[in-house]
């Protein structure tokens, strides 16, 4: 006399301690994607961080920021304030970061109107960044930076007594273009995102889902941009 197997139905919740039938830390599926996203992306800034600081600390002479960056564009400053204007650039990103948490905060509480106000506030101050980047960028360019371009007389932008170089000038602004370029785009892609969450909000998509997650979400990528912009500061603006 056989006896058949009784094989489990294949859907079959598993729940003993090593069936592997829990979340991970019991994190939401989208939100841990969002995070193995960030730690993919914080690699690729990392690698060109750590080139930018091989090649500025094997260098012999390089480029001071407080020579480069003493202009304040729109404005009749254009020596005499060293990283003036960048600071402006970063207050204005981090209290976006500020608005942002304020409207994850206000999700969290099911507070349409004022999800919706945090969202415009942090658009904005996504914008004025980029217009702020855009502004420094154009002013670079007006001086003779660029990709594979630079001034043709070098003397003002190095410490006195330092011997110029065309070669660590020109690695300068090609890897400074190339990651607050980089940058740039993510910041640009953050604000479309977030007036994206913002028309979901406005039409009532996640007040009848019951859950503000995707806004959430969304905050996780705009805190990793600033806390990028913070590294880019340091490495391009103080070291």
């Amino acid at each position: 006399m056989s006896t058949t197997a009784v094989t489990p139905p294949i859907d079959e919740v598993k729940s003993t301690p090593w069936s592997g039938g829990k979340e991970p830390f019991s994190v939401e599926y989208g939100k841990m994607m969002m995070w193995f996203f960030l730690l993919s992306d914080a690699f690729t800034f990392s690698s060109l961080l750590i080139a930018y600081g091989a090649l500025r600390f094997s260098s012999t002479s390089w480029p001071a920021a407080d020579h480069i960056f003493q202009s304040v564009p729109l404005t009749s400053i254009e020596h005499g304030a060293p990283l003036v204007f960048v600071g402006i650039m970063t207050f204005i990103l981090i209290m976006s970061s500020v608005t942002m948490v304020l409207g994850v905060e206000a999700g969290h509480r099911g507070a349409k109107k004022e999800v919706a106000w945090w969202l415009v506030a942090t658009v904005i101050g996504g914008f004025m960044f980029l217009g702020c980047q855009a502004l420094e960028w154009s002013h670079l360019f007006a001086e003779g930076f660029g990709w594979g371009k630079i001034p043709e007389h070098l003397d003002h932008f190095f410490p006195h007594g330092v011997e110029p170089s065309a070669v660590y000038t020109q690695q300068f602004a090609n890897l400074f273009f190339t990651i607050t370029g980089f940058h740039g785009f993510h910041v640009f892609s953050g604000v479309i995102i977030n007036i994206i969450i913002l028309i979901n909000v406005l039409a009532g998509t996640y007040e009848r889902r019951g859950s503000y997650l995707m806004v959430e979400k969304v905050g996780l990528y705009w805190h990793f941009v600033d806390l990028v912009w913070v590294f880019v500061f340091t490495f391009f603006y103080l070291v």
